[in-house]
């Protein structure tokens, strides 16, 4: 196979040093392929090109931007199963969820298409007559976009394009494990007509790149999905040159199902939500309160349910979950599983790596319910990012509130109810940046995605996702009386 290649002021090139980074199948230990591994000097290539093709790109007339936005748009949908196969071979999910992966990004292209014609200003009341108060949104300037391995398309998509319609120019580092996905969509923004420059692609070791982004003056934005402490790191970093930042750092989702739920439906969102690939995902419930009045049907319910999904490569179209990304996040899901049993908590099903068959080089753990956890285990603090529920029963209202908070997390979390009033002052109440109510489809195109505390800063989707990457510049104009 060949090497593949950075995208850098429209060209494709190999790193300047010729180093490159092996890319593997989570599902079977083999090699996908090969991606350059970008020094410094590369980085500083590329944020030079973006640099460059700023002045033009900011000032390109919106709508010209949205048709640019709309060509790459169709010709992303055109590689649609070349796409979706991509995720599938290096992230592991089912190839159906790969396929839903690539529709969703393909929406954010045409959602901020459309957005980036209305980032208005507004006209404020001056009280002084021989004055007038204004305001614009002007493009921050580069942007550098390091992108999580868990939706390689989505997450590009969803982030890169705020930054293209807001009048930005980018630099995006895919995550190593992902990085053949990111290039993909490079492709079709650079088949679909963006100009050199203005989109930009570095492949590589996460410090080496990320250091260089934070170094360089001409870097305005980081935007970063990941864990906690890289983002603390870039944070403080980008406090040299006061560089702004917007920060998504992992979850740990409760999901409470009160006495009066739904259980059929609340089952559903549950696993909808849980076990998409794997459990890895930043809104994934982590953590199940749920009412002792339910708890034996609700146990009795989801553990049917769990024991009949199929785990396998994600190429199978039976496959209902896939394989962890790496050994790492193996052993992660065990070394909780196992501490939560060594605490008292009651193993209902799975709780074991899988490794008969084609399972065995890859990287599988059997989908597992976890009962009677309490706040002394990992699992209640740490978010476990794999097929693992963990259930609590709790008695009253503000039980099942300050456990959910008790985290140092607060993205999401989700609530089963028929009681309207009820889920409006709990939701009020619970700690987080976003709340499903008899839903765990919380994240859309047209909405904020963002958390508070440890889940991070600033918010992506939505109008808030194309303001995040401007400014506000304010007009004070003398007017000559009549």
């Amino acid at each position: 196979m060949a090497l593949q290649k950075m995208l850098i002021y429209g060209e494709w090139v190999p790193a300047a040093a010729g180093r490159s980074i092996s890319v593997y199948n989570p599902a079977t230990g083999e090699l996908v392929d090969e991606i350059p591994a970008a020094s410094a000097e590369d980085v500083a290539t590329a944020v030079g090109a973006a640099h460059s093709a700023f002045p033009a790109w900011a000032h390109t007339p919106a709508v010209k931007r949205a048709e640019l936005l709309d060509r790459s748009r169709h010709s992303l949908l055109s590689r649609r199963e070349e796409i979706a196969r991509l995720i599938t071979e290096e992230c592991g999910k089912p190839l159906r969820q790969s396929h839903g992966e690539v529709n969703v990004a393909a929406d954010f292209i045409r959602w901020y298409a459309e957005e980036g014609r209305r980032s208005y200003g507004e006209w404020i009341p001056d009280p002084l007559p021989d004055r007038r108060l204004l305001t614009i949104r002007q493009p921050i300037g580069v942007a550098a976009i390091i992108t999580p391995w868990n939706f390689p398309a989505y997450m590009v998509a969803r982030t890169a394009t705020a930054a293209l319609a807001a009048g930005c120019t980018v630099v995006i580092k895919p995550a190593r494990q992902t990085p053949l996905t990111a290039l993909a969509l490079a492709r079709a923004f650079n088949d679909g007509g963006i100009p050199p420059g203005v989109l930009n692609v570095v492949t590589g070791d996460a410090n080496v790149i990320g250091q260089a982004f934070l170094d360089d003056q001409r870097v305005r934005k980081i935007s970063f999905a990941g864990s906690p402490k890289v983002g603390k790191l870039l944070m403080r970093g980008a406090a040299n040159h006061v560089k702004r930042v917007s920060l998504e750092l992992g979850g740990h989702a409760a999901f409470i199902i009160m006495s009066d739920a739904a259980l059929d439906r609340a089952i559903d969102g549950l696993m909808s939500a849980k076990f998409q690939n794997a459990g890895q995902t930043c809104i994934a419930p982590n953590h199940v309160y749920v009412h002792s009045s339910l708890l034996a049907p609700f146990l009795e319910l989801l553990s049917s349910r769990v024991e009949r999904l199929k785990v396998g490569n994600g190429l199978d179209s039976e496959t209902d979950v896939g394989p962890l990304i790496n050994r790492d996040a193996l052993e992660k899901v065990s070394s909780h599983v196992n501490d939560a049993i060594d605490h008292g908590a009651r193993l209902l099903t799975g709780g074991h790596q899988l490794t008969a068959d084609d399972q065995a080089k890859g990287n599988f753990y059997a989908p597992t319910i976890l009962a009677d956890v309490t706040p002394q285990m990992r699992i209640t603090r740490e978010e476990t990012f794999g097929p693992v529920i963990a259930v609590t029963a709790f008695e009253t209202d503000d039980e099942a509130i300050e456990r959910a908070n008790s985290t140092q997390y607060g993205l999401a979390a989700y609530l089963y109810t028929r009681d309207i009033s009820k889920a409006i002052r709990i939701a009020e109440r619970l700690d987080v940046g976003m709340v499903g109510v008899n839903d765990t489809r919380i994240a859309a195109v047209e909405a904020p995605f963002g958390g508070v505390k440890l889940s991070g800063i600033g918010r992506e989707g939505g109008r808030e996702g194309l303001a995040a990457f401007t400014e506000t510049k304010q007009l004070a104009l003398r007017i000559e009386p009549a």
